[in-house]
């Protein structure tokens, strides 16, 4: 996409700011990365092998081949101030101890939810519910052949807490990624509004 700013916006202050990408394995993290990301998108994909086999957790389908074992990390301009980096978590539970490295400095991050597998999702929506004082949203991943369901049967099966914004997205199509961010970056900001001097913070007592 093109990231280049028109003349009017010489001399704005660029404000940067880091987003975590989250959720279970195969849900379409790398996926969504790459599909918005202005720069080659870097990942740390590695092959799954037999030594995996009972510890990770494969998608039914077999057509997954590779796994990610560190971060994927890409970027996007997201307005003309607004430049957005990228870092997608690792999905397999054997990496989760890095999820608290990723989220540090963080401004908000998005769980990507794959119905087809919910179960995939509980374990990201709590950490960030429990663990982490980060303001999220939940995508729902719309998968070619996958069955469609009502948001609020979603939420139902998730019980996501009611403030907490649940969208659908299509991580491969880029303008649906980035559809994806701003509603994350409008949540967070909205989160500010509510929090502001003298004010309770948004979360408290949830």
């Amino acid at each position: 996409m093109d990231s280049s700013a028109s003349p009017s916006d010489a001399g704005l202050l660029t404000i940067s700011a880091k987003i975590v990408i989250a959720g279970g394995f195969g849900v379409g993290k790398t996926t969504l990365v790459g599909s918005v990301s202005e720069v080659p998108p870097l990942n740390s994909e590695a092959w799954m092998t037999e030594a995996g086999d009972g510890v990770d957790d494969l998608p039914p389908n077999g057509t997954k081949s590779t796994t990610t074992v560190a971060m994927d990390f890409g970027r996007i301009t997201l307005h003309s101030d607004l430049l957005l980096y990228l870092f997608g978590t690792p999905g397999q539970a054997r990496f989760w101890f890095l999820w608290d490295d990723l989220a540090r400095g963080a401004l908000g991050a998005i769980v990507l939810v794959d119905t087809s597998r919910l179960e995939q999702s509980f374990a990201a929506v709590n950490y960030f519910e429990n663990d982490s004082d980060l303001p999220f949203i939940v995508a729902v991943n719309q998968f070619d052949g996958e069955p469609r369901y009502e948001l609020d049967d979603v939420r139902d099966a998730l019980a996501l807490r009611p403030e907490v914004p649940l969208i659908s997205c299509d991580a491969r199509d880029p303008g649906s990624a980035a559809e994806t961010l701003r509603h994350l970056v409008s949540h967070v900001l909205a989160l500010a509004v509510l929090s502001g001097p003298g004010r309770e913070p948004a979360h408290a007592g949830l």
